[in-house]
């Protein structure tokens, strides 16, 4: 903490009243808030991954640049790993959608802040995703096989290997791996992926959407962003009211590049399928290995996801048949279903 009580003194000339730590979820990240004479608040960042740090502050000023709603960044020290942005508050657009939900349901406020929220993606993806430097994109400069393949592996070793209880045909998945991937690599990947566009990466402020953690960027598919955030498993988003944003996307984007309809859907649930993976991979390593036990609780609202994909008998999943029963065995185990580690 004191390296970053120095960054604040050398820019701002006076010590901040206190500095507290804040929840950081599944990062490694340190991050604190900053409490000023003047009765502001800051936050605080410290991250010893120096490229991750490159990345987030690299693209923050591009999306600027594009008036996109980001934060500030004050002042940093990446020699030292630290840096200090603006306070967009406790809210995420999880935490805020709850806080309504609880008390009066699903309602129209909830569902136009999503709305403000889909309009959005593209100009991330399309409009600052035309010149934004993939230089900075540190884990990997593409959405494209190599980091498919790790996100299906991180399920079969961080989620599958942990809680499925049948016996793995590891050749036959191998194969059904490869022939999904080789299906989503069909499509054109010329766009920014924000790569965890998701309700607790998205901050509210005066009802207004923020937009944070995209420093794992890279070029990639458009389906996938919309699949992270419409799939995103607490949220526990109706169906119907999915398929409605899916249309809101599609007509912000059209209004954007030439885009075939028909075909961005046909490709949109691989896409799901494959972020779903992902996610159960994130929810076995944070909770059995991190030891970040509240992540158990998204398990049930993902394989209430996994369901729904099934039950539309895609035809790429009709095909990896040993993948395709893996699925229908998670959605049947009901222990799944019944995580309710407390936090």
């Amino acid at each position: 903490m004191k390296r970053l009580e120095d960054l604040y003194q050398n820019h701002y000339g006076l010590k901040p009243i206190r500095i507290i730590p804040l929840r950081s979820d599944g990062s490694d990240r340190q991050i604190y808030r900053i409490y000023e004479q003047s009765n502001d608040t800051k936050i605080g960042i410290i991250g010893n991954n120096r490229e991750e740090n490159e990345a987030f502050i690299n693209f923050t000023q591009h999306f600027k640049k594009y008036r996109l709603k980001v934060p500030e960044i004050y002042t940093q020290n990446l020699d030292k790993g630290v840096y200090i942005e603006e306070d967009l508050g406790d809210d995420t657009l999880f935490d805020w959608m709850m806080k309504i939900r609880d008390q009066h349901g699903f309602t129209g406020e909830i569902k136009s802040m999503y709305e403000k929220v889909v309009k959005e993606l593209p100009e991330f993806q399309i409009t600052a995703g035309r010149s934004i430097d993939y230089s900075f994109a540190y884990q990997h400069i593409e959405f494209s096989r190599e980091s498919m393949s790790w996100d299906l592996h991180y399920f079969k070793s961080r989620f599958l290997n942990y809680f499925y209880k049948s016996k793995i045909d590891h050749t036959r998945l191998e194969s059904d791996f490869n022939m999904l991937i080789d299906y989503l690599l069909q499509e054109d990947r010329d766009f920014f992926l924000y790569r965890d566009f998701q309700s607790r990466n998205i901050m509210i402020k005066n009802d207004v959407p923020y937009f944070i953690d995209y420093q794992s960027g890279r070029k990639g598919a458009l389906q996938y962003d919309l699949a992270s955030l419409l799939y995103d498993a607490k949220a526990d988003l109706n169906q119907a009211f999915r398929e409605e944003m899916i249309d809101v996307y599609l007509l912000k984007t059209r209004n954007l590049i030439d885009l075939d309809v028909d075909r961005f859907k046909e490709y949109f649930f691989g896409f799901v399928l494959i972020r779903i993976m992902q996610a159960f991979g994130a929810y076995g390593y944070l909770s059995a290995i991190k030891g970040k036990t509240h992540f158990f609780k998204s398990v049930p609202y993902a394989i209430a996801n996994l369901e729904i994909i099934c039950d539309k008998h895609l035809p790429i999943l009709e095909k990896c048949t040993n993948l395709k029963t893996i699925f229908m065995n998670l959605t049947q185990d009901q222990s799944l279903r019944e995580f309710t580690i407390d936090e």
